[in-house]
């Protein structure tokens, strides 16, 4: 119990502790509250019931009493039939009510003379001072450490002259043994609510931190093994907790692929810097040989070297385009753009670089007409997509967009007539590095991360890239994107 106590001073105890003591507490308090307020209560009523019981023994007695005779204590037994000596049945008992106060051991009965002198007491016990009165009156007056009743009427006789007085003690003996065996049990009963309340409260947090204590054993496991593909139980209670559970294995997931991304970029770096390094780096060696004296070794190896140079920057700047394609859905999950606008742009910009071909646009949509995509990225594959077929377009220098609607999507084609990709290719070309002539695209200029990029950019806002395509006859991409109904 020591250490319990010591753990919550220290703010050490677990929430099941702390839930089941927040709940006794709460229950102490609350039922403490309750029975305090109906146990006045309830004590008022008995007192109020005690009250009662002596104004009706000072009326029944008062009425039981001949007034128009002389006061006598005789009288006064006779007249009361307060007779213990004699045989039951021989008792002439005024009235149940009246017995039955009598015979209590805790209420005496007194009747005084005009003068205040007692004729009569029901039972020999230690008196209260007598005070006369005018008319009834039942008072609480002090009687050593305890409250006891006091209840006083005059006897008027007919002509409405005082002949004597009624005064009935009432030391509530019962009453207060009724409120003592009540406090007990009260104590008892709030003793077991904390007790079950506690108890209770202690396994329904149990019951419903399991979902926590599942997510803390899943971060344990991860925090021992990172590389382990291991993920939060699926909840079933679909409540906050079950809400957790699934943002805490989205979490992880998202964190599995930035991983996974950067593992494969290291991959990819160093297989695809492999080749330009080791070219720079044979020149190199050549030249501290013997080529620097050469003057034409020399031009062709420094030439050669800012090539692969420059090679090297265009792959790293695409290789972190097509890692910042990967993490779109963070960042710019809620851009729109105006896509008739930009496709009109993207196809006025290639006509003026590209003069020698002939780029036509069929626009269906001819009206603002916005999709789920960031600018920048949409610019950007459309970009990538002419690239492509003006680079493999080597014969028919010719080029044809269209940009068409259904309900729900946006349709983007390209259209080339070039070389064409083989059926066994198609598959394959949105994969990154690769190339389906890897020589002729090298002197292109390619990496064969371009169509990688734009299929990333395309997917990660819910959107389509496909490809048909016939060797000689050349491709055409295709883009479906979601419309943004709310523009």
């Amino acid at each position: 119990m020591k250490s319990f106590w010591k753990r919550i001073i220290n703010h050490e105890a677990s929430l099941k502790q702390k839930w089941a003591l927040a709940t006794g507490i709460g229950v102490l308090v609350i039922v403490s509250l309750f029975t305090v307020l109906l146990f006045y209560r309830f004590s008022g009523v008995l007192l109020q019931q005690e009250r009662t019981q002596v104004a009706n023994t000072l009326t029944a007695v008062t009425t039981r009493i001949n007034t128009n005779k002389q006061l006598t204590s005789d009288s006064v037994e006779g007249a009361l039939a307060f007779q213990d000596r004699q045989p039951k049945q021989q008792r002439n008992w005024y009235s149940d009510s009246l017995a039955t106060n009598l015979v209590r051991h805790d209420v005496t009965v007194e009747i005084y003379n005009v003068h205040a002198k007692r004729l009569f007491s029901s039972r020999q016990t230690k008196t209260v001072k007598f005070t006369p009165v005018k008319q009834q009156k039942v008072t609480t007056v002090k009687s050593g450490n305890q409250s006891i009743l006091v209840g006083r009427q005059p006897l008027i006789n007919q002509t409405g002259k005082i002949v004597g007085y009624v005064q009935v003690i009432d030391r509530l003996d019962s009453y207060h043994n009724t409120v003592r065996q009540v406090a007990s049990l009260t104590a008892v009963l709030i003793v077991l609510a904390v007790l079950i309340a506690a108890l209770f409260g202690y396994i329904l947090t149990a019951w419903l931190l399991r979902p926590i204590n599942e997510i803390r054993n899943t971060m344990n496991e991860i925090k021992k093994t990172p590389d382990a593909d291991i993920r939060v139980p699926s909840i079933q209670s679909h409540d906050e907790l079950a809400a957790l559970g699934n943002l805490f294995n989205d979490m992880l997931d998202q964190m599995q692929r930035y991983i996974d991304q950067q593992q494969q970029f290291v991959e990819d770096v160093s297989h695809e810097l492999r080749t330009p390094v080791a070219v720079i780096q044979g020149h190199m060696e050549m030249l501290l040989r013997w080529g620097k004296d050469d003057p034409e070794i020399l031009t062709e190896s420094l030439t050669a070297s800012l090539q692969e140079t420059k090679r090297m920057q265009s792959l790293v700047a695409e290789m972190l385009d097509l890692s910042r394609a990967e993490q779109i859905e963070v960042n710019y999950g809620e851009e729109v753009t105006d896509v008739s606008e930009l496709v009109n742009q993207v196809y006025n910009d290639f006509k003026m670089i590209h003069p020698d071909f002939v780029i036509t646009l069929d626009n269906d949509v001819n009206r603002d007409l916005f999709v789920k995509i960031y600018r920048n990225h949409l610019e950007q594959v459309l970009i990538i997509l002419l690239d492509n077929a003006v680079k493999y377009s080597e014969t028919r220098k010719e080029i044809h967009v269209s940009l068409s609607k259904t309900q729900t999507m946006v349709n983007i084609a390209v259209q080339d007539f070039g070389e064409g990709i083989a059926a066994d290719d198609l598959q394959k070309v949105f994969d990154r590095f690769y190339r389906v002539d890897k020589a002729r695209s090298r002197n292109k200029g390619g990496n064969g991360l371009g169509l990688s990029i734009a299929a990333r950019l395309i997917d990660a806002y819910h959107g389509k890239i496909s490809i048909e395509s016939s060797p000689g006859y050349g491709s055409i991409f295709q883009i479906e994107l979601p419309i943004d109904q709310q523009s």
